[in-house]
This record gives C-alpha cells, structure tokens and sequence, in this order.
C-alpha cells in the first residue's frame, strides 16, 4: 500500500484551493491534467502515472505541467479529492429518506467508486489534506447521518467505521478479481486442483473442523474461495443494526 508522506502539504494546500484557469498557451488547467491523470490510473494503474507520460498524454512538456500540479505527490492528492469529489455525482441522497437508505446510499457510492478507480483503495489516507471535493464529500456524508439520533462524535466514527469496511473489503475484492484467470468469476475450478494435495498434506481431516465446514459452506454458496463482497453487504447490515439499536429504534 502506497503512503503519502512526502507530499508538500503548505504547497498542496494552494493547488487544491486556488483557482487555475487554463494556460493561454497550452490550454491547459490543474482540472483537465487532474482528470487526464485519474483516466490513465483507471486505465493502467497508478504506477502508469508519471510526470512524463502525463505530458505525452496532454501534448505538453513535463515543465509546462508543475505549475499546476506541483510535484507527483500533489499531483496524487490532487486526484484523490478529485475521484472524492465525483463520488455523488451519479447518486441523489435524499433528506428525506429513511436514515437506512441514506447511509446505504453512502456505502453503495463509496463501493462503485472504489470499482471505477480501483488505484484509490492501495492508498494509505494517513492525515491527508482536505481540498474541494474531499470536503464536499464529508458534508454530504456527515448530512445524510446528522438528525437520526448521533452524537456529533458518533456520526463521525459511524462514517468511518462505513468507509473502512468498504475499502477494505473493495481491496480484497479486486485482489481476488486479480488472481483469477480471465473470465474466471469464480475459485471451483481453482480449489479442485489444489484440494487433493492440500488435504493430503494436512492429513487429518479433523484437525480444523469448524474452518473446514465454514470455507465448505462459502465455497459452495458462492463458488469462491473468499467473498468480500458478500462480507461487504453483510458488514453494512451489521452497521445498520447497530446505528438502529444505539438510537433506540427497532430493526427493519
């Protein structure tokens, strides 16, 4: 997992909040390399971005681009408020819906996103700097929890606790998507050729009874070795269970 510790944070700080209008020369602005930036990570990773291939891809010299992004590591926060600040876009979270539907809403937005930019979940957040949409984000998020019952506190590791449990759990889904060969959805064929031998090396049979009939039960409801994805959907029920008893209200 990548961190971010080497970002110039009073630097980073301008990039994000100050407006860029196009270069008259290039026509270039800090918003369209961002944008540029966030397609080739979604496309190729986010090793794939480099000062120099960002200028091929703008058809600009790699100095006409410092100005507006700073350096590579700015250029990364740059794209994560800019994937945050788009995690709405698509999604209307009513004020008026129910408290359960809005804080799925949340969890659904957050898991699509992770899937359209899957660079996003192999960054450590750390103690990142808020710009713009990383802000816009947070308020629609704090909105959607704020008048249900929550302590201010309460909302704040309610939507934490919402968001690690969808990151982590994206992270694990695309490392499994990975593994499998192409057009492979499922771990059947996969198990079948390393059970015999794994078994034979374990021996006996018994020695892990509970795990052997839990991973037994998994492989044959889902057809996967693991399924993150199932343990998403499940985590967000258990929030929504919890949030409903800590406010005194019954379940749905």
């Amino acid at each position: 997992m990548s961190n971010r510790r080497s970002v110039d944070e009073f630097k980073l700080i301008g990039l994000l909040w100050r407006d860029s209008p196009a270069s008259p020369r290039s026509g270039i602005s800090r918003q369209s390399v961002t944008a540029l930036a966030v397609d080739l990570a979604d496309r190729e990773g986010l090793d794939a971005v480099t000062i120099r291939r960002l200028a091929e891809e703008a058809g600009v010299t790699a100095m006409a681009l410092y100005p507006h992004i700073g350096g590579r590591a700015e250029l990364v926060e740059l794209m994560l408020d800019h994937v945050a600040g788009v995690t709405y876009e698509a999604v209307t979270i009513s004020e008026g819906a129910d408290w359960r539907e809005r804080v799925t809403a949340i969890a659904e937005a957050n898991w699509a996103s992770c899937q359209a930019h899957p660079w996003i979940t192999d960054l450590a957040t750390g103690r990142p700097v808020p710009g713009p949409g990383a802000s816009s984000k947070y308020e629609t998020e704090l909105r959607a929890l704020d008048g249900i019952g929550l302590a201010d506190i309460d909302m704040d590791y309610t939507l934490t606790a919402v968001l690690s449990l969808v990151q982590g759990t994206a992270r694990a889904t695309l490392a499994a998507q990975r593994s499998r060969q192409p057009g492979e959805d499922q771990d059947i064929d996969w198990w079948s050729n390393i059970e015999p031998t794994l078994t034979a090396e374990i021996g006996d049979r018994t020695r892990f009874p509970t795990a052997s009939r839990v991973s037994r039960t998994l492989g044959e409801q889902t057809g996967k070795a693991n399924d993150p994805e199932g343990a998403y959907r499940r985590g967000v029920s258990l929030i929504l269970d919890g949030i409903a008893q800590q406010i005194g209200r019954p379940r749905a």
